[in-house]
């Protein structure tokens, strides 16, 4: 992070916003500078990729299924917008870890121990460590002690559209964010490479919440997809995992998407559609209507 926080003094902060009596190494100078960018930052990727995500790449026909809620998109994004600056507390209080050099972070790729090599090596091992660690949080956010407290807000969205993405409780969003937040304190990994990892898991984030189901043939059973996270919407107990299934199978919580079993949202509505239980323009009908806000 402090790349991003040099980028800023350099051209902005020092410039225009501090006096010249508050150094660029000041703690308090720093805490307030990454607040600001962490905020700023968390909503520029949150609604920026969303609104790309939302209409260019999320099946709007979605919203016509009887578990897509009134309103739900703004819903999303207020809950969100929210969570966020929340979240950004202690996340802050790590990125000012790091930017004191407590982390393992390096600037060069003559400083990892194993050169190019472990430049690749720490992009898959962040990848494996995360995808790990976020099964057991995520799973522990499940218990019936700790869900209606934390998780259930984000189970509010059965039919996620990309801004129940970062549509969080607080708590719920730093505890499944913090596995990328504690690797480089762990292991040696490489600031610009860093950065775009975190770029990647944010993109990813809302790609599992877009409704597109597609994933090619050989990796349905290894990477999990959008089809495999709706049916964690739909369904609870199951696809716990964040980039693959390896976890989900070994935790015995892995279950093949419906989507890819023509038994998913889609079908279901094309379903109704059939039986006249939903208008052709997507309003659902009163009786429909009713009956997903009672599961509600």
């Amino acid at each position: 992070m402090d790349l991003v926080l040099d980028v800023a003094d350099y051209y902005v902060l020092t410039p225009y916003v501090y006096p010249s009596s508050w150094p660029e190494d000041g703690a308090l100078r720093q805490i307030l500078s990454l607040l600001v960018l962490t905020n700023l930052g968390a909503a520029v990727l949150y609604l920026g990729l969303g609104a790309i995500s939302y209409f260019f790449v999320f099946d709007h026909n979605l919203m016509k299924h009887p578990h897509f809620l009134e309103n739900q998109v703004w819903r999303e994004i207020k809950y969100a917008m929210t969570s966020l600056p929340w979240i950004s507390i202690p996340t802050v209080a790590l990125f000012f870890a790091e930017v004191r050099g407590y982390s393992k972070l390096y600037d060069n790729v003559s400083e990892s121990p194993l050169g190019w090599p472990g430049l690749f090596l720490s992009m898959i091992s962040f990848l494996f460590f995360t995808d790990m660690c976020i099964y057991w949080i995520h799973r522990f956010l499940h218990h019936k002690l700790i869900y209606k407290l934390f998780h259930k807000p984000h189970h509010l969205w059965k039919i996620p559209t990309p801004f129940a993405s970062h549509a969080f409780h607080p708590v719920d969003g730093f505890m499944q964010g913090l596995p990328y937040h504690i690797y480089p304190f762990l292991f040696p990994l490489h600031k610009v490479l860093y950065l775009a990892l975190y770029v990647f898991v944010n993109i990813w984030t809302i790609s599992i919440h877009d409704g597109d189901y597609r994933v090619p043939g050989a990796l349905t059973d290894v990477i999990n997809g959008s089809a495999h996270h709706t049916d964690h919407h739909l369904f609870f107990d199951y696809n716990y995992g964040q980039y693959f299934t390896l976890w989900d199978r070994l935790g015995g919580s892995y279950r093949y998407p419906s989507a890819l079993m023509g038994k998913g949202p889609h079908d279901l509505i094309r379903k109704l559609q059939a039986e006249g239980k939903l208008e052709d323009n997507g309003v659902k009908v009163q009786a429909q209507r009713g009956a997903a806000c009672k599961e509600e």
